[in-house]
């Protein structure tokens, strides 16, 4: 009992460990696709994770910290097409870890530690297409074949540059076909003749091997079955070392590629005489190779027949003395059946006329990155040089007048591509001479101003780009593409000079914006590229590229590369999805309406002052001002009047033929200031009454209801409260001609109704009995 508690104790920790490093696995590599491919790459995994599933078909586990692959680790991975552990510290392999991988088509284990290689690893495998087990610490392949089961195999990488040494007879048994081989062998100093005869066929084997005669036995092994040869980091000092490749003459090799490779005079021109031997041999190509040599080879090419080869490629070709390089004369027989050469960033400043005009089958010639200038670009293109040729590429040479340059191109009647591109033209002529039949040109980056009827009219390509266009008005009937993106262009170019157009590159220039009708007049328009432009999203142009029909067919990188850069409110903002607010879109209409709408309240307020009198308070309120910083009298001056009468005129019955008559004849008499009466003609009647009211001892208000209603009698009393009760006196005497009621007075006059309420005013009696108590008592206020 107590030993089945014992294994179930431990049964369940090993599920409970099982199922932490699942969660863990799960926490730590996430990064699954659709496709299932998951990458754990980079994230210093010490060990694969254990929690795959089996419908993964793809895992990359490299650049992690893995040590150690477990006959347990990949379990699940039946389903697995690409397993890349790459750029680990696996040391050790299980024998049994890949048992389960039979449909694992690519297998990367290079860049470990691997110190020794296991057939059984690789038992089965049946399906692996891709294996790489480069740049490990191994020294040879095993004892036994490493590849016997691998039917599939057709990629195939293998040796290291610091322990590798040996390739022996049985190393590739199995193997009959491979796409591209690779062997790294620095080190490698032993091969066993043999090695690689029972590969029947390879497309493409790349040798990193330094020894020479190593070299030679591995050719005697597969001159029959190598299509494409690349030697890399070898050096041929001697015209003895080259002759160890002597056996390729008899190949049946088509490419032969030279990759960081260093040749002499010596040496290449055994190689070279060895080449024109090989009757299938239709590519050369040179790769940041090293000459050490100045181009005068002792032995001529020998060659009975016409040479085969076809292409020369030759990149970054480093020649120390180039300045030295002869013409190369003994080359003749071997160009006369090339069709295309490429020689770049080699320092050519000149190719000799006499070896130009052997160059009989020549379609393709790109010698740009070098340093050809214009008088060297005239005497290689002399009368009878490339008379076949169709595309010639002189882009970033030291080429400075276009119309030299066509001139001394002009008699190149099958050429029809031409790229003078990044060369210091600066200026352009009116004028030029071109070949008859040209119909692609790039003279982008050349610093061109403008462009003129120098352009030949017989172009169907055009790029002008990274030049310092401000416009484009250019006739070019048959012209369909146009490139002149990186300018300084505002508007589109004008369609009627080039109805034919069919793809238009005009981004990164200062284009703001382009109408329907401008797009629509391109009738042939397929493609147009105008992203990257400083667009104004105004409302027109907005409404147009937004909902017009099929424009994300026309417009090349529509909408990611459409931003508007004003108004404001959508800077930043995809074209696409740019809003604009109502007044933004209707700016005119509305600025309409609001001028409307301020005329109309100016109306309003001119209507309502008119009716209101605003003008005549306006006026009123200036003369009160202009009253108030009038020096104040001193109260012993002489005052003409003894009192200035404010009444209504409804009541002036009363005033003038009762109370005037009875002051005016009292005695001694009262005299007093009427308006109708006093008043000086043709003076403004606001100062009329200030002065009144400043001329009279006391000032007499006749209150009634008349008085109330009356607007003139309102101003006087407003102007008496304004000069009378803010000199603090109490020379106002009122009388109460009918009972009023306090709130018909304004409530703004506050002192008078203070006074109302406060002091004893006059009321006139209706019985005749106290007419008279009323007419003393008024004349004794009029005396004090």
């Amino acid at each position: 009992m107590p030993n089945q508690l014992w294994k179930g104790w431990v049964i369940y920790m090993v599920i409970t460990v099982n199922l932490f490093e699942e969660k863990a696995t799960t926490q730590v590599c996430p990064s699954c696709d659709a496709t299932h491919f998951c990458d754990c790459s980079s994230m210093n995994l010490s060990t694969i994770p254990s929690g795959l599933t089996t419908d993964i078909t793809g895992l990359n586990l490299s650049y992690n910290s893995i040590k150690y692959v477990r006959e347990t680790d990949l379990m699940l991975g039946m389903n697995l097409r690409v397993l890349l552990l790459q750029s680990n510290q696996i040391w050790t392999i299980d024998k049994e870890s890949f048992i389960f991988l039979g449909k694992l088509e690519h297998l990367d284990l290079s860049n470990n530690k691997l110190t020794h290689l296991s057939p059984i690893w690789f038992r089965h495998l049946f399906s692996l297409q891709h294996l790489n087990i480069r740049g490990n610490l191994y020294t040879t392949l095993g004892e036994n074949p490493l590849f016997s089961n691998l039917k599939n195999l057709r990629y195939l990488h293998l040796g290291n540059n610091n322990s590798f040494s040996a390739i022996r007879k049985q190393d590739f048994d199995g193997i009959t076909v491979l796409e591209q081989f690779e062997i790294d062998g620095q080190r490698l100093r032993q091969y066993e003749s043999g090695s690689l005869t029972t590969v029947n066929s390879i497309n493409h084997i790349i040798i990193n091997i330094n020894d020479v005669q190593v070299l030679s036995a591995m050719v005697e092994d597969f001159i029959h079955s190598v299509i494409c040869l690349e030697l890399r980091h070898i050096a041929f000092n001697t015209a003895n070392e080259s002759s160890l490749l002597e056996p390729m003459s008899h190949s049946v090799m088509e490419k032969f590629v030279l990759k960081n490779v260093l040749v002499t005079d010596a040496s290449i021109d055994k190689m070279l005489n060895i080449f024109v031997h090989a009757e299938q041999l239709l590519e050369l190509e040179l790769d940041n190779c090293i000459l050490k040599g100045t181009g005068h080879w002792q032995e001529p090419i020998k060659i009975k027949t016409k040479s085969p080869l076809e292409v020369v490629t030759i990149h970054r070709l480093t020649i120390d003395k180039f300045y030295l390089f002869s013409d190369l004369r003994s080359l003749k027989n071997l160009i006369g059946n090339i069709t295309k050469i490429t020689v770049v960033n080699t320092k050519v400043f000149l190719v000799p006329c006499s070896i130009s005009r052997h160059f009989n089958s020549l379609l393709y010639l790109d010698l740009s990155e070098n340093l050809l200038a214009d008088p060297s670009l005239k005497h290689s293109s002399c009368t009878g040089a490339w008379p076949l040729l169709q595309t010639f590429n002189l882009s970033q040479n030291s080429l400075g007048d276009l119309e030299m340059t066509g001139q001394s191109l002009s008699h190149l009647h099958h050429l029809t591509h031409l790229d003078i591109s990044q060369n210091n033209f600066g200026e352009i002529p009116e004028s030029c001479q071109w070949p008859e039949n040209l119909k692609y040109l790039n003279i982008s980056g050349t610093q061109i101003p403008k462009v003129t009827t120098c352009i030949p009219q017989t172009l169907e390509v055009l790029d002008v780009s990274s030049n310092n266009l401000n416009d484009f008005r250019l006739k070019l009937p048959r012209l369909k593409e146009l490139y002149i993106a990186k300018n300084k262009l505002k508007t589109l170019p004008d369609a009627p000079f080039i109805p034919n157009l069919v793809a238009l590159r005009i981004s990164r220039n200062k284009l703001t914006s382009f109408s329907k009708e401008e797009l629509g007049s391109f009738r042939k328009m397929e493609t147009l590229d105008a992203g990257d432009n400083n667009f104004i999203c105004s409302c027109e142009f907005l409404s147009f590229i937004q909902y017009q029909e099929g424009i994300a067919d026309v417009l090349a990188n529509w909408p990611e590369n459409y931003i508007c850069d004003s108004p404001s409110s959508v800077r930043g903002q995809q074209v696409k999805a740019a809003r604009l607010s109502l007044f933004e879109c209707h700016r005119t209409l509305t600025v309409s309406l609001i001028c409307i709408l301020v005329v109309l309240v100016i109306l309003l307020i001119v209507i309502l002052g008119y009716k209101l009198h605003v003008i005549w308070y306006m006026k009123m309120t200036w003369a009160w001002l202009q009253a108030k910083r009038k020096p104040k009298k001193p109260h012993n001056q002489d005052f003409c009047y003894d009192a200035f009468v404010s009444y209504s005129e409804r009541d002036s019955e009363w005033v003038e033929n009762l109370m005037v008559q009875e002051l005016e004849n009292a005695i001694p008499p009262f005299k007093l200031c009427l308006h109708k009466r006093d008043f000086v003609p043709g003076k403004w009647i606001v100062d009329n009454i200030i002065d009144s009211i400043e001329r009279s001892h006391k000032t007499l208000f006749v209150l009634s209801e008349h008085f109330v209603q009356s607007e003139w009698c309102k101003y006087e009393l407003e102007f008496s409260h304004f000069r009378l009760f803010d000199e603090n006196n109490d020379s106002a005497i009122l009388i109460l001609l009918e009972p009023i009621q306090e709130k018909t007075i304004p409530k703004r006059f506050c002192k008078l109704r203070k006074i109302m309420n406060t002091k004893t005013y006059l009321e006139w009696p209706l019985d005749e009995n106290q007419q008279q108590i009323f007419w003393f008592n008024l004349k004794t206020a009029l005396k004090y």
